[in-house]
This record gives C-alpha cells, structure tokens and sequence, in this order.
C-alpha cells in the first residue's frame, strides 16, 4: 500500500463534529480527504476498499501526561532512543498515535541528558507520534510535591533565567507544568507561551486569584485536576474553582487534564468536573514506567515505585505517584463513570488534547486534510487496529 494511493473505508461509523455517522472514510497521501474533490473533480474509484465490518473510526488518542510504560522511564533512561521508541511501539496497542513524553522533576544534568534527545517526530509502524516534550516540574510547591523529589523542586527567583539554566534547552518541549504561585510565575508564563509552549498549572498551592492570573499571563491548561493542588474549598476554590471561573473564561477555554484510571479521581470527581466544564477536560494517563508491567518495584525519575492492587506508589508509602492504567482502559472507565456519550469519551482522548496545544488543525479530528490518524473499535470502544498517516500500525 504506497502514500499515495487512494483507500476508501467502507461499512464503519466516523466520529466527525461530535457524532457518529455511518458514512466512508477516504484517505491519499496520509491525510483525510474529501470524497466530492475525487467524485466530481477527479472522477476516480478508490484503489483499495477496506470493509470495517461495522466497526466505529475515531481519532487516534493523544496522552499528553505520560512518564513512561513498559520498563522505561522517562526521567531515568540510559538508553532514551531505545526506551522512548519501546513506549512508542507498545503505546499503539492501547489506541495512542500521539503523546508528549512527561519528565518529572529532576536534577540539572537530567534535563541535559534528556531533553536533547528527545525530538518531536512523526509517527509510523515503529510507533506513536512524539508531540514534544511535558515538563513537570521542578519550578512546583514543595508542599504538593506528590512523587516528585523534593531536593531538586525549585523556585522561580530568577524569572526566565531559571529554566534557562535548569533546561538548557528549550527545543523539543511542548508544555512546562508549573505552580503559578511562585515569584515570576507570570512574567514567565507570558514568555513561555510567546514561544509556543502550552503552559499547564499544579502541584500547586495556588489560590483562585493565582490561577486566573496565570491565565490571563497565557496558560491554558492544569495539570491533573484534583491531584496535587488544594482541595476545592468555598470560600477560595484554588486551581479547581478556573473551571468556572467568569473571569477566565468569557474569552478562552481552560483545558484540564484528568486521571480516570478508577484509582486517581473518584467517579463522583470525574462527574463534576464533566457537568462543570465538558469542553476543557482532557483524559490523560499519567502512566508510570510500570504500566504494561506486572507488580513490584520500579522507578521513576529519581525515586523508587511499588506497584501493587493496581496501584503505583512510592515505595514504602500511600502516596500515588502515577497511573498504570492504559488510554482505551482510561476511556472505558470515564464513560461509565459519567454516563457521557461515546462520541464525548472518545473526544476527551483526542479532539481535546488536539485543541489544548493547539494542533487541532492536524490531529485530534477525522476533518478533511488532516493528517489519517485513527482507530478501530467495536461496540463496547475495545480496540481492533491502529492507524497512522492511512496505514494499519497495530492490529489486535
């Protein structure tokens, strides 16, 4: 099957503007494309029709919260080409054709290590696409730290020099997560989204006055609601109150990621957050090295994890720090839990991340001319194949 040959999808449901439609997908050159433009314009038949026996198309999934998985982590590699391209390959079995690949907060020569290494690329057989780097950390609130070492959280004393001579590098990131309380936490926002990276808030003690001031410097996201930051309180909502925030969203959606892996966030949490503000919010798995992996002690950036009863924690403690749960698992337990439709679950996994970092435009919908990435499901959303740029990349 060559780029350039024209693949018609038969028999299927398309997830397209919030619905599914029993219509055919056309694809060329690994992109959607417009079937009127080959009726009337070229007037050609497909080469190659594809019967989906009745089986639902969505957008591939997009995780922009994931550590690692598999063995690998992330933050604590020595091999990041080979342990990055393993998460790559092994994330296409759970439906993601995209991810930002999650640093934790970690020493300097880590980030100098790392970053370099890991380059925005597109994605293929060998794996899923790498959207660009989320850095978590270390510019974060002691005081909600989560997993995270606290040796090496730092605060933002020096503006912008402060990442500078924390990162090195800037190149491949995608989104920096920081506590928007911190001194110079918006002089650094507002530089930050002026060279296009999405800026995320948590592990934050951060009042609602300090959100919405983040937001109005140019963030545009938090970092897994609920965890890592103040409880909502009625007098002072903290980070959780910008999700109905007048003065933050008259003008622009504050998008949220959220952990519904049925251990994280409590179904009730995951329902308030949808019935609140069902455009913004964002599945993520937050998915640690051990995810993909049987119970027992693994690591994660600089600390030591145990996975037991379906949980990561640090070792010797109750404290999570991250999830093991797949995107598809994520997808299926958020349905349930909220009652939303299909079509909603599955946009939560990839039109909403698409549109929190701005990639809408290429990734994220089954819209003509955007790139071909997407997934085979049945009924019960479990999944049959992967596809990137019009071609199968995974088939169970």
């Amino acid at each position: 099957m060559s780029s350039s040959e024209l693949i018609q999808f038969i028999n299927c449901k398309i997830l397209r503007n919030h619905t599914l439609t029993e219509e055919h997908l056309w694809v060329r050159n690994g992109k959607i494309i417009n079937p009127e433009d080959v009726f009337f314009d070229e007037k050609i038949k497909a080469d190659t029709v594809i019967d989906c026996n009745g089986c639902i198309i969505a957008p591939g999934f997009i995780d922009i919260q994931i550590n690692g998985g598999f063995g690998v982590d992330f933050s604590n590699c020595d091999n990041i080409d080979s342990g990055l391209g393993r998460v790559a390959k092994s994330l296409l079995s759970s439906g993601v054709t995209s991810f930002c690949p999650t640093i934790v907060t970690s020493p300097n020569d880590v980030y100098k290590h790392v970053l370099p290494q890991i380059k925005k690329s597109q994605g293929g057989l060998h794996g899923a696409t790498v959207l660009g780097i989320h850095l978590e950390g270390p510019f974060i609130n002691i005081n909600k730290k989560g997993a995270h070492p606290p040796k090496f959280i730092k605060d933002l004393d020096e503006g912008f020099q402060s990442l500078v001579q924390t990162y090195s590098t800037l190149e491949n990131v995608s989104i920096i997560t920081l506590a928007p309380e911190l001194k110079h936490a918006n002089e650094v926002i507002s530089k930050l989204t002026s060279l296009g990276i999405t800026v995320s808030v948590g592990h934050s003690m951060a009042s609602l006055k300090d959100g919405e001031s983040a937001i109005s410097s140019g963030a545009t996201l938090i970092t897994h609601l609920f965890n890592a930051m103040l409880p909502f309180h009625h007098r002072d909502p903290g980070l959780v109150g910008l999700l109905a925030s007048h003065n933050t969203l008259v003008d622009k959606i504050v998008y949220f990621g959220i952990i519904s892996d049925g251990i994280h966030t409590h179904p009730a949490a995951l329902r308030i957050a949808y019935r609140i503000h069902p455009d913004g919010l964002v599945l993520v798995t937050d998915a640690v090295s051990a995810m993909g992996l049987e119970e027992g002690r693994h690591n994660i950036g600089q600390l030591s994890v145990e996975i037991k009863n379906g949980m990561a924690l640090v070792a010797g403690t109750n404290t999570l720090c991250g999830s093991i749960a797949t995107m598809d698992t994520c997808v299926k337990i958020f349905l349930q839990s909220t009652g939303c439709s299909i079509e909603y679950a599955l946009e939560a996994a990839s039109l909403h991340p698409a549109e929190a970092l701005g990639i809408v435009h290429k990734k994220g919908t089954l819209n003509f001319g955007v790139d071909a990435d997407f997934i085979f499901l049945d009924s019960d959303l479990s999944l049959l194949s992967t596809w990137i740029a019009g071609k199968c990349v995974y088939k169970k």
